[in-house]
């Protein structure tokens, strides 16, 4: 099989607050790039591909918060695959950290970044 992964994905867990259509859904962060989140829900709940919500995690020992907005790709059972579609400055440049620290590959990682602002 090809791999087509153009991010490194990183595992992280974390408490998450993912925002819905005025409802709060709680789960936890199984990984995250700099294009997109892995979710698993604490519930099941109704959601399409392309759903559009807000994700909201604060890293771990510190009270760093992030929040970005996503698009649903795909549900398995409880667990959500999404896409970041809008992330503030603050936010971006704490993940790029965050991933930075664990790939572990500075010049990977400034392909990467430039690889997301070619995304459309």
């Amino acid at each position: 099989m090809i791999e087509r992964r153009k991010f490194s994905r990183v595992v992280y867990q974390a408490n998450a607050i993912i925002l819905h259509n005025g409802t709060s859904l709680n789960g936890s962060l199984i990984d995250l790039s700099l294009h997109g989140l892995l979710v698993a829900l604490d519930d099941d709940c109704e959601l399409e591909p392309n759903e559009k919500m807000t994700v909201r995690f604060t890293l771990n020992e510190s009270d760093i918060h992030i929040i970005a907005e996503c698009k649903l790709i795909n549900k398995t059972d409880n667990t959500l695959r999404l896409c970041i579609s809008h992330i503030d400055i603050d936010s971006i440049s704490h993940l790029k950290r965050l991933v930075e620290l664990n790939v572990g590959n500075s010049d990977l990682l400034l392909r990467q970044l430039s690889e997301l602002t070619t995304l459309t």
